[in-house]
């Protein structure tokens, strides 16, 4: 489908336009989930909270002349696949920045490090210049913003995207990818809080 192909069908499955019918499996039967009691949200996060995380920012570049590059703090990020390698995260169904991403068609993960807890922040503030004072260059293959600092960077083309409740599973395949360092610890988020690992 390429590049553009599947950011389109990102944005048409955005937009509402019904999708063909796909397999759906299912662990138990719609008798058997009306007898069990929904899980309590307050408790969901509490008891996830509990599995650290590793912090990225997602970024994508600009589509449009005198537009901005597109980011967002994402800790929901995981490799995948190793052939073809692929790689995934998972954002919110309301983000103002996937729909630029899927425009864009590509997008850059960089992982954070330790010390970049403010620059994190900075990014997950919704409809601020989450670039202002940001220092980047542009990835080789996308050209999406690969973050100074990062730990690592991973230059991706969306590949599928695929619902998942009130997220969306973005999956990219890989085009390049690095870690130039400084090779130091990363930044992790945990019980609703970023920390440091330990020496």
């Amino acid at each position: 489908m390429g590049q553009a192909g599947t950011a389109a069908a990102a944005v048409r499955y955005l937009r509402g336009v019904p999708q063909p019918p796909r397999a759906h499996l299912r662990a138990v039967r719609d008798d058997e989930r009306a007898e069990r009691p929904p899980v309590d949200q307050g408790e969901f996060r509490r008891v996830l909270g509990s599995f650290a995380t590793g912090v990225t920012v997602v970024t994508a570049p600009a589509v449009t002349e005198g537009e901005a590059p597109a980011g967002f703090a994402c800790q929901s990020f995981a490799s995948l696949s190793l052939d073809p390698p692929l790689v995934v995260f998972m954002v919110g169904r309301t983000s103002a920045t996937w729909p630029r991403i899927a425009r864009a068609g590509v997008f850059c993960v960089n992982v954070l490090a330790a010390h970049q807890g403010e620059l994190c922040r900075a990014f997950a503030v919704s409809g601020a210049d989450k670039f202002a004072g940001v220092a980047y260059d542009a990835a080789p293959v996308s050209g999406s913003p690969r973050l100074a600092g990062a730990l690592a960077w991973v230059d991706c083309a969306v590949h599928a995207v695929h619902p998942g409740g009130d997220h969306l599973i973005v999956v990219g395949r890989v085009t390049a990818l690095g870690a130039p360092g400084p090779d130091g610890p990363p930044l992790l988020f945990h019980r609703g809080t970023f920390r440091r690992p330990p020496p």
